[in-house]
């Protein structure tokens, strides 16, 4: 299967960033209702969120919750500012462009890493996986809320089958399991919950 780069998913971000939200909305009320809210509700202190996109997370924080938001796409990240600017959210809230798999962050700051539907696209999703690991301290917790090949033999074949148009297109792994990476980065799997024929995926993984 072809494999993406850095600039494959910068402009496929750069080009969908004005769609991005009611896609989504779509996307998460049909297969992943809650799992938006529900990662957000495990956030704790300083949290760093990969691949911020537009903001969708953001007004969703506690008010105890300070956020750095790290984002590939200037374009998506244009309009997760304008979000921070509307909901007077700038004095808990951080945006700077960057990329998850090298972030420009000091070993042990955060408390949290969350991931919302990005693992999927990132090129090197184990790079990312050790960078959370890297930037969080002892104890921390990676939360993600992602989506993977469905336990449904059947439904987990068309994904396959059409998975490299969503590949080339929108830069989306449909079968990317997770969990794998997070093992490979050092992280201990606290919880996995599957919903939705197995395709919904909420973790919490710990840096020991």
């Amino acid at each position: 299967m072809r494999t993406t780069t850095d600039a494959d998913v910068r402009r496929v971000f750069d080009r969908m960033a004005d769609r991005y939200d009611d896609q989504m909305r779509v996307w998460e009320r049909r297969l992943f209702p809650g799992s938006r809210e529900w990662a957000v509700g495990q956030a704790r202190g300083r949290t760093v969120e990969i691949a911020v996109g537009t903001g969708l997370n953001l007004p969703l924080y506690d008010a105890d919750v300070t956020v750095i938001g790290i984002e590939l796409s200037e374009r998506m990240l244009e309009l997760a500012r304008r979000r921070v600017a509307r909901d007077g959210l700038g004095e808990r809230v951080e945006l700077r462009q960057g990329d998850v798999q090298h972030l420009d962050l000091p070993d042990g700051s955060a408390d949290t890493v969350l991931s919302t539907f990005t693992m999927c696209t990132i090129p090197d999703p184990v790079a990312a996986a050790r960078e959370a690991y890297r930037v969080l301290k002892p104890g921390g917790r990676f939360v993600l809320a992602e989506h993977g090949p469905s336990s449904n033999p059947i439904i987990r074949a068309g994904m396959r089958l059409v998975e490299p148009a969503f590949v080339r297109f929108e830069a989306d792994h449909l079968t990317r399991d997770p969990r794998p990476f997070l093992e490979q980065a050092g992280f201990r799997i606290e919880s996995v919950s599957r919903m939705t024929r197995g395709v919904s995926f909420r973790i919490l993984a710990v840096r020991p």
